[in-house]
């Protein structure tokens, strides 16, 4: 029997190698080099004795076996990731969630003590790598991902809807320039979100700008920040004027540490947090804690009345 089945390191490289069509991306993906995937793929086509891909200057192409033979391959792997899913799960309370950095930092710390009363059983172990997650491939029970819901082969359910607005420190607010309409930015210095999303929808500074009818102020000036939280702390510290979620500042909106500005001025955003994880898992119990959880935050801050 161990004869019939591969050794599992080319195993691996074949099936990303064919789900990329790429030896460079293969590698990138198994943190080895594009030299080391060719080799994995020629020692598993000489251990099966056919060829699986048809190599030339410009394209990788599947030959008619390794069409044939993927997708078991990735059905195995899958198998094999999920039955070691049960198995820690059965074994452990903890909850692996990936999640946005800002999304941790600004929304889900200063509210984690109400789960973690709620749900003493649970332990959360957050990260914040900003790669797209691979259930197959790395050890998250679920995730939180910012886009249009459109995940194929995951479960995806809303998490959080996204509003963009402008904010200042109330010094700024009320300093020797005051912000009383939108032309009056030109008198200050615009904080620039410089994060990764791929949401064009996202208003960045000319977007809102061109909206509000503001034609003498130049959107490309001001420092820029990454992650999200940054250009945060930056208002805060009365650096200048940011547009950034409505969602993350709750508490500083509430607690007079920040201050929204042209409240009548709204742009659509088209993207939403949703939470997604494998359909495997929708009767694990934590999972569903958890989201039910932060629906039920995100009704209450809802609920809360606007800070004057």
């Amino acid at each position: 029997m161990s004869r019939q089945i591969p050794p599992l390191n080319p195993l691996r490289a074949f099936e990303v190698a064919a789900r990329h069509l790429s030896f460079t991306r293969a590698a990138e993906e198994l943190f080895v080099t594009p030299s080391a995937v060719s080799h994995q793929i020629k020692a598993l086509e000489e251990s099966l004795g056919v060829q699986l891909f048809i190599r030339d200057a410009k394209a990788l192409v599947l030959t008619p076996a390794g069409t044939a033979y993927l997708p078991s391959v990735q059905l195995a792997f899958k198998q094999l990731a999920d039955a070691t899913h049960r198995l820690h799960s059965k074994d452990r309370p903890a909850l692996k969630v990936n999640m946005p950095p800002t999304f941790a930092v600004k929304w889900l710390i200063p509210r984690m003590d109400r789960f973690m009363k709620a749900h003493p059983d649970i332990d959360l172990k957050v990260s914040t790598s900003n790669h797209r997650i691979d259930f197959e491939r790395d050890d998250f029970d679920m995730a939180i991902r910012y886009g249009r819901g459109d995940y194929p082969g995951l479960h995806c359910e809303l998490c959080m809807a996204v509003e963009v607005i402008p904010v200042c420190s109330p010094a700024l607010r009320h300093g020797p320039q005051p912000l009383e309409t939108p032309s009056d930015l030109k008198h200050h210095t615009l904080l620039h979100d410089d994060s990764t999303y791929t949401d064009v929808s996202n208003p960045d500074w000319a977007m809102w700008l061109e909206h509000a009818g503001v034609t003498d102020v130049d959107a490309s000036r001001g420092p820029s920040f990454w992650p999200s939280h940054l250009v945060i702390n930056a208002a805060l510290n009365g650096l200048g004027v940011a547009l950034v979620k409505k969602n993350w500042i709750e508490q500083d909106l509430a607690e007079g540490r920040l201050v929204r500005l042209f409240e009548s001025i709204r742009l659509p955003v088209e993207f939403s947090y949703f939470v997604v994880f494998p359909k495997e898992r929708l009767e694990d119990r934590r999972i569903r804690s958890f989201t039910d959880w932060i629906r039920a935050e995100v009704s209450a801050d809802q609920q809360q009345p606007s800070p004057v």
